[in-house]
């Protein structure tokens, strides 16, 4: 049966807030060099509708297959991506801006990903078989289903356009869900094409893409039975606010301001290595880069040296397939203002920005690699989202500070750790508050798809990537209660009440569950 559908307020984009074209197509921009690539259609909400309707019938069938047939399907789309893997990364430069070297990331790490869950989605799935702690109920045989939601819509932005869809829709659909994609209406290109993929192999119609703005995402929120966001903190709440309209549970991937510690015993050429590429791939545009770094005292003067030299050293422009450069340009317009806001504002209260802090020359949108030192948590760049080329360094007298600032926050999504001693690191480790930590090295985290990770505090709701936390959410348990034993007429429980049977298992409950006999019976579940 299809949701209910309430009227509710139209659901800002997932990244972009501000850009909502009023007509029935927008442009899509290249913005190294600010040219329109291309022009696409809005879908209205009704034809939302009418896609979500039409994958939901497909659905059942899809599921039936099994996890081993789904994997069949979804490793001829593997194929298919590796042998297009170039022409990808080509659309995705120029509707991101991105150099070569992270463009041309995303597609192997989804066909990892598609490998990760179908040689493991069975597994994962299978039933689970506790028993009862209460030996009264040993009789019974207890099974834990895993069913799919049946349609699971996809919001997805725009820093990873290729990662951040399917690297959900891939476990909803070996979980046996249909996948509906509304990526961002900035970098919508390169989700439609892997889906014209997904159709030039053959597959099941149990995958599409939806394109626009507030009231196409919108539309996918009022009609689908889970939605996965990956955005910004201020956007999904206004997701989760539309959700609860048809009460559609969702799983929200949201903001970070990921700190990095330095302890004095750091291999320094490591710390000044990781910082620079924590920070500064992908411009700085992943919620996992290092935005913020706390370093010892002892040691704070020459790192902020080095750092800066090796920053000063990257290359910054537009790229082609040679691997000319090293940082791309900002891919969302908007967000050059806020990264441009958040270095003024440590300029104005008395940071030094050691290299870079100025925009980049014209005409692609382009913001220098800076490093700002000295600077404190009365500035936005240590504690606001800034998403750019820019990293903040702030000096501490020891690990316990560092730990303190690292954790003064309302994000909470992952951070790093830097120093030879890996045990004293993993106990500075298990004190952030954080839902990853990397010890002497950065981002790594996301790339295991055997972890489960998900942010805290205002990082993450419901979403966990990886391991079998990262297809069980896709999926409603259905609790299964069975005989072990041949049936009589009637259980104890049942009426007619009966004093002398009643009287006994109370007895018997009292027995079990007594002072002093917590555990006797073990069981487990």
């Amino acid at each position: 049966m299809e949701p209910t559908v309430t009227p509710a307020p139209a659901v800002a984009e997932s990244e972009t807030n501000e850009a909502t074209p009023a007509s029935d197509s927008f442009d899509v921009k290249n913005p190294a060099t600010g040219a329109t690539i291309r022009t696409v259609p809005v879908d209205s909400p009704e034809r939302v509708a009418a896609v979500i309707a039409r994958v939901r019938a497909e659905q059942p069938a899809w599921e039936a297959l099994g996890a081993v047939g789904r994997y069949e399907w979804l490793g001829k789309l593997r194929d298919w991506i590796f042998e297009h893997s170039d022409h990808l990364a080509d659309v995705m430069q120029e509707e991101t801006g991105k150099v070569r070297a992270d463009a041309e990331l995303e597609a192997p790490f989804i066909c990892e990903a598609i490998n990760y869950w179908g040689t493991r989605a069975e597994g994962q799935l299978a039933d689970e078989t506790p028993v009862s702690h209460n030996p009264m109920f040993r009789v019974k045989r207890l099974r834990i289903a895993y069913r799919p939601y049946p349609v699971v819509g996809v919001i997805s932005p725009w820093n990873f356009p290729m990662i951040l869809a399917f690297d959900d829709a891939i476990p909803a659909m070996m979980a046996g869900a249909a996948a509906v994609i509304k990526p961002s209406e900035v970098t919508p290109l390169i989700a439609m094409e892997v889906v014209k993929g997904w159709k030039e192999i053959g597959a099941p119609d149990v995958l599409e893409v939806v394109n626009g703005t507030a009231d196409t995402g919108g539309a996918l929120i009022d009609g689908v039975d889970y939605i996965q966001f990956t955005g910004s903190e201020r956007t999904g709440k206004i997701v989760m606010k539309r959700a609860a309209d048809t009460l559609t549970p969702v799983s929200l991937e949201l903001g970070g301001k990921d700190p990095m510690i330095v302890l004095r015993d750091a291999n320094l050429d490591r710390a000044v290595n990781a910082a620079a590429f924590g920070g500064l791939s992908n411009t700085g545009q992943i919620c996992m880069s290092i935005e913020r770094v706390y370093v010892e005292e002892p040691i704070y003067d020459e790192f902020v040296t080095k750092l800066a030299a090796r920053v000063r050293e990257l290359r910054q422009g537009q790229d082609d397939r040679s691997f000319k450069q090293d940082v791309g340009a900002m891919t969302f317009p908007q967000q050059l203002e806020i990264v441009s806001d958040h270095v003024e504002d440590a300029r104005e209260k008395g940071a030094r920005i050691m290299t870079g802090g100025k925009r980049g020359p014209g005409p692609g949108d382009y913001y220098e690699p800076t490093v700002i030192a000295d600077a404190d948590h009365t500035m936005q760049v240590m504690t606001d989202e800034t998403f750019g080329p820019v990293l903040g360094v702030m000096k501490v007298a020891d690990a316990d500070e560092a730990v303190r600032m690292a954790n003064d926050s309302r994000y909470g999504l992952s951070a790093s750790v830097m120093s030879k001693d890996t045990k004293r690191a993993e106990g500075v480790a298990r004190r952030l508050e954080v839902g990853a930590a990397n010890v002497d090295d950065v981002l790594t985290n996301y790339f295991l798809h055997d972890l489960p990770m998900g942010g805290w505090k205002s990082s993450g709701v419901g979403f966990r990537h990886g391991g079998a936390y990262g297809i069980k959410r896709f999926c409603r348990t259905e609790a299964i209660v069975s005989p072990r034993l041949p049936q009589g007429k009637r259980d104890p429980l049942w009426f007619p009440h009966k004093k002398t049977e009643r009287r006994l298992i109370a007895r018997v409950f009292r027995l079990m569950n007594g002072r002093g006999w917590r555990g006797r019976f073990g069981g487990s579940g």
